[in-house]
């Protein structure tokens, strides 16, 4: 017996660890959220395109937009346009769409919006390198003395390219001297800035490019930031060129790189382009269903959530079952409740979904006592097993239909949804009442029937709390933790709570 008890408690042990091990995997590799309400910002950027044709003749418009971000993930692109071709292709390093038209004229207005999401990350970007070498510029005259005076100090302050490209920010961004104002030719604008910081580090062969960026705030209008960085051999180095500080801020998303404008056009004046920024929160796991890459990853491609949504719904209280079956199985165990059996209360707790638990009872109640009345009058007539259910059942029914009938004279709606309540359990339920009464009395029956009311209405509570809908079917490891504690309550031998108030007396405190 010592062995069968060490089985058991092995193979709980190892559901624990199998369960717990799967839920703790979906949590922090998977990033799945622990509770429904977990919310994600969902940032939506807005870029119109302003322009007037310049006459009835064919227009092209083109603009930068963002690449693929290891940070965010792309939840949906649009390009809104009437009667516009809309292409997109990739040109120097940027993705660049091209709106075309045969014959355009006014004023014309083109959108594109994109929705980002900071969760399950962003999309790949691998391969996305850049050159660790730069030839030196044609630089004559002062402008070449200007630039060798500034890079001697700043060779001796740097140790690596890192330091090197911050050092050559700090000295440009010194107004009074003479060689930066000599560089700069009296235009100090944060574009010329970067300009000549771009221009002195190529002539120390340190090759950096201007990136676009945009800040992920809620703004009507926002004007893009610009930023350098340097490719290091390994991940690219971003630098403010107004202040020289590394690192770009995580609420930063790269537009377009390169000096040249956002947008450009072919038949029409020169586009004006302006940007806003909305956020919503959005619920974790909805966001995750909602992303076609995110179900077809690891993440949720082998969960219940990869099923259709009508099966979804059904698995959603096929899942608490297990739930309720434990909560009957500590009642019984260590309470002491009486119930008849262990799965009519969780079936008449499934009932409750449809009534509601105070309905629930007194339709339980009233149809009970009156299917035990009509099943008392027909043992007097020492009727078959089979004909006996079938009378009870038929008059549950009728009765059923009559209390929809006075719930909806009298506008009870909860009156109507009788006619959901599985008419063969409370049959069963009837049937195993009679039975009880006749064998073991009329008390023993009342218990029975109450503490299965008890027991179903604490599992109808439980069963349909959202947090553990939430959890159990997120997370079906959970159902093999509960297996396990299934698994050790086989073996419990102990008193029950309903047993120590009885035995009171005999330990002489009574």
């Amino acid at each position: 017996m010592r062995g069968v008890k060490l089985h058991a408690l092995i193979l709980a042990l190892i559901l624990l660890v199998l369960g717990a091990g799967s839920a703790l995997y979906q949590v922090f590799v998977l990033k799945i959220p622990v509770s429904e309400s977990v919310t994600d910002p969902v940032w939506v950027v807005d870029a119109r395109v302003q322009f007037r044709a310049t006459g009835n003749a064919p227009v092209k418009v083109q603009m930068f937009v963002p690449p693929g971000s290891d940070r965010y993930l792309v939840l949906n692109e649009s390009f809104v346009s009437h009667n516009y071709g809309v292409n997109v292709n990739k040109v120097d390093g940027n993705r660049q769409v091209t709106w075309s038209v045969r014959r355009a004229q006014g004023d014309q207005t083109l959108y594109y919006r994109k929705v980002l999401s900071q969760r399950f990350g962003g999309e790949s970007v691998a391969g996305d390198v850049g050159p660790q070498f730069r030839a030196r510029p044609a630089l004559e005259g002062p402008d070449k003395v200007a630039a060798e005076a500034l890079l001697a100090p700043i060779r001796q302050h740097s140790a690596d390219v890192d330091t090197f490209i911050s050092e050559t920010i700090r000295r440009v961004n010194q107004p009074d001297d003479e060689n930066v104002r000599l560089l700069l030719h009296g235009d100090v604008s944060i574009e010329n800035r970067a300009r000549v910081i771009e221009t002195l580090l190529a002539a120390a062969h340190i090759p950096v490019e201007q990136v676009h960026t945009l800040r992920l705030m809620p703004s009507q209008t926002q004007t893009p930031e610009l930023w350098l960085r340097s490719f290091n051999g390994s991940r690219w180095t971003y630098f403010h060129p107004a202040n020289g500080n590394q690192g770009l801020p995580q609420d930063r998303i790269v537009w377009w790189i390169g000096a040249g404008s956002v947008a450009q056009s072919e038949g029409a004046n020169r586009p004006q382009v302006s940007f806003a920024v909305a956020r919503s929160d959005v619920s974790a796991i909805q966001l995750a269903q909602s992303s076609e890459r995110v179900r077809e990853s690891a993440r949720l491609s082998f969960s219940l959530y990869d099923l259709p949504v009508a099966t979804q719904e059904v698995f959603r209280i096929m899942m608490m079952i297990p739930l309720g079956v434990l909560l009957i199985l500590l009642l019984r165990n260590l309470v002491g409740l009486q119930t008849l059996g262990t799965f009519t209360p969780v079936l008449v707790a499934l009932a409750f979904r449809e009534t509601d638990v105070l309905w629930g009872i007194v339709m339980f109640t009233v149809i009970t006592a009156l299917g035990l009345s009509l099943r008392s009058y027909l043992e007097h007539l020492r009727l078959q097993l089979l004909s006996r259910l079938s009378v009870v059942l038929t008059f549950v029914v009728i009765l059923m239909a009559v209390i929809s009938l006075f719930g909806h004279k009298l506008g009870w709606e909860r009156g109507l949804s009788v006619a959901l309540f599985p008419m063969v359990i409370l049959t069963m339920v009837i049937e195993r009442l009679s039975i009880q009464w006749e064998e073991r009395g009329a008390m023993n029956a009342l218990k029975s029937a109450v503490g299965t009311l008890i027991a179903a209405t604490f599992a109808h509570l439980l069963m349909t709390w959202p947090p553990l809908v939430y959890i159990c079917f997120t997370f079906p490891g959970v159902l093999l933790m509960m297996a396990s504690i299934m698994l050790a309550m086989g073996h419990y031998r102990g008193y029950r709570l309903t047993e120590l108030m009885r035995f009171k007396a005999l330990t002489g405190k009574g």
